[in-house]
């Protein structure tokens, strides 16, 4: 309220949007002016489409009583429309990093007006690879503004881009950064890989599930999931960045309205959709950044509702376990749900060829699969055995000649014998 910039670190679901809408509404109800043609005066960045569309509408929820102008500019639809309602101005934008740039530099669009910066979930911006187009955002925005920067972690590349942006800006956390909502009753099940889909069917049997959200890290993975539960009678559906926009925003309304109760997605769905009544999250595969585990499960108990979320935790990782654990700093309760066999032997994979003398002897591919050369003298007994040898094949030749041919080759300088057992030149590098 005061035009202070502002670091606001708050778990998810506790009304963040609402905490920096309401302001910023204020202060244009209390100083109205015609904006700017092609410009803004309010620019929301966000890092998801969904995000986005929600935010937009908390402002247009907020201040349906005010004459307020906004608008979204997010990627996946026509550029037009969002060209058209920037001619003359606007008093909110609410847009993703993306499509925002391609509005500035296709001149639809100019940031020298704008009064108030808001940087939503900032730490989720970093995770997606927006932290250069925000600098460079940042760059086209007056130095005369009020920054406001709120995320649910505040990981240290995070802070050192605060540092940059926000000048002595005030820091308010409502929880300690990375914690997880205390009403959320989480499990862990030990599982074996290839028995997941099976063990997260009968998962989602014996809950009471109103609504449930399964992660997984792939698009290719979610989709695999839906395959799974459809074949084994559940419905489901799945959302992630290969769907069109369309597609994605009937996919949510379905699982809003209640038609779809499953619903598949990756990380971009891990912020910003805030749906009510999901009453279950699962993490079909643990993510390997402890965070998203903390934004992931906070998609339930939103608005003091209570909720569960179940993580199936194959060996591979193990590893992410203990990060998130130590980030949340709590022990997880678990159960084990793995075959009884024993583990499987370690095979080897290197190729095998029989020597001379019937033993069995690794190759290694590191020396190309040929057999290593040695650049030592030979033993004495073994130059005796060679010279024994070749005497008896030179005797059964009559040529004198040739004998002494042989001979000399024989007895030849130690010079050219060192060139003869040096190990000829492959064209690799030791280490390749």
């Amino acid at each position: 309220m005061s035009g202070r910039d502002v670091i606001g670190i708050a778990q998810t679901g506790t009304g963040k949007t609402a905490a920096f809408a309401l302001p910023i509404l204020h202060r244009l109800a209390e100083h109205p002016r015609s904006p700017v043609r092609k410009s803004c005066r309010v620019l929301v960045l966000s890092p998801t489409r969904e995000l986005s569309g929600q935010i937009l509408d908390s402002f247009r929820a907020y201040g349906r009583h005010l004459r307020i102008k906004s608008a979204l500019a997010i990627g996946g639809v026509p550029m037009g429309g969002q060209v058209r309602s920037l001619l003359d101005g606007l008093d909110v934008l609410v847009a993703t990093p993306g499509r925002l740039l391609d509005l500035v530099q296709s001149n639809a669009l100019r940031l020298g007006d704008v009064e108030c910066f808001v940087l939503d979930e900032a730490d989720r911006m970093l995770d997606m690879g927006f932290i250069n187009d925000i600098r460079r955002i940042v760059a086209k925005l007056p130095a005369q503004r009020q920054t406001l920067m709120f995320s649910a972690t505040m990981p240290r590349a995070i802070a050192e881009l605060a540092g940059h942006m926000l000048r002595d800006p005030v820091k308010v956390a409502v929880t300690p950064a990375a914690t997880t909502v205390e009403r959320i009753e989480q499990r862990i099940v030990f599982v074996d890989r290839a028995a997941k889909p099976a063990i997260l069917v009968d998962v989602l049997r014996a809950e009471p599930v109103d609504r449930v959200l399964v992660f997984t890290r792939t698009k290719h993975g979610a989709d695999k999931v839906v395959r799974k539960l459809v074949q084994s009678g559940i419905a489901a559906e799945a959302i992630h960045g290969n769907k069109s926009q369309g597609q994605r925003e009937r996919v949510l309304a379905a699982f809003r309205n209640g038609k779809v109760k499953t619903l598949v997605a990756t990380d971009i769905a891990a912020r910003g959709i805030d749906v009510d009544g999901i009453s279950h999250v699962v993490n079909f595969d643990l993510p390997n950044v402890p965070e998203t585990y903390v934004h992931r499960i906070g998609r339930t108990a939103r608005a003091g509702a209570g909720g569960i979320a179940i993580s199936l935790c194959d060996g591979e990782e193990r590893a992410f376990l203990r990060d998130i654990e130590k980030l949340i700093r709590m022990s997880i309760p678990s159960s084990d749900k793995r075959s009884q066999r024993g583990e499987p032997a370690v095979v080897s994979n290197a190729p095998v060829r029989p020597s001379g003398d019937g033993k069995q002897r690794h190759w290694h591919r590191g020396n190309g699969g040929r057999k290593p050369q040695r650049n030592h003298q030979p033993s004495r007994d073994h130059q005796q055995s060679r010279d024994h040898q070749q005497p008896r094949d030179h005797q059964q030749s009559r040529d004198p000649g040739i004998a002494s041919v042989a001979f000399l080759h024989r007895h030849e300088p130690a010079r050219r014998g060192e060139a003869r057992d040096t190990p000829r030149s492959t064209g690799r590098s030791r280490g390749s």
